[in-house]
């Protein structure tokens, strides 16, 4: 279940999402510019910002992948898990060859801020527990 609170996605009308564990809140939009594309999240004072195909490319690996993942949430710099979502966002192997954030120093915790927004979009199921989530592809 999306936790969606508002929001159309814009700049102007952010989406105001939970983390995973539904603990913290951020507010999250596209900003479209040709290939400058990103999606942009704001959690405080704190300013995030990942290539926008980073939505359907995760929707696509999910797909591919066909069973749960464990999101393995990790600032950048701090070590990874293989076989989460976190480990793919980073790995030269994924579409981009490697990290799919922006902005030097804040570009880890992609699988905390960017799964649900793909669950509010209606492409992936995402767990909310306390800690350990995972997310899946939903069935078509």
């Amino acid at each position: 279940m999306s936790t969606v609170t508002y929001g159309s996605g814009t700049p102007d009308d952010p989406w105001r999402l939970k983390t995973p564990p539904e603990t913290s809140e951020y507010l999250a939009w596209r900003e479209e510019a040709g290939n400058a594309s990103k999606l942009v999240v704001q959690v405080g004072g704190t300013r995030l910002a990942y290539q926008l195909r980073c939505i359907e490319d995760l929707h696509a690996m999910l797909v591919k992948h066909k069973e749960w993942m464990p999101l393995g949430t990790a600032d950048e710099g701090k070590p990874v898990t293989q076989g989460t979502v976190e480990a793919w966002a980073r790995d030269e192997s994924n579409p981009v060859g490697g990290y799919y954030g922006l902005r030097k120093g804040y570009r880890g915790r992609f699988a905390n801020y960017v799964p649900p927004v793909l669950e509010l979009l209606g492409l992936v199921e995402l767990e909310h527990a306390a800690r350990n989530n995972r997310v899946r592809a939903m069935k078509r």
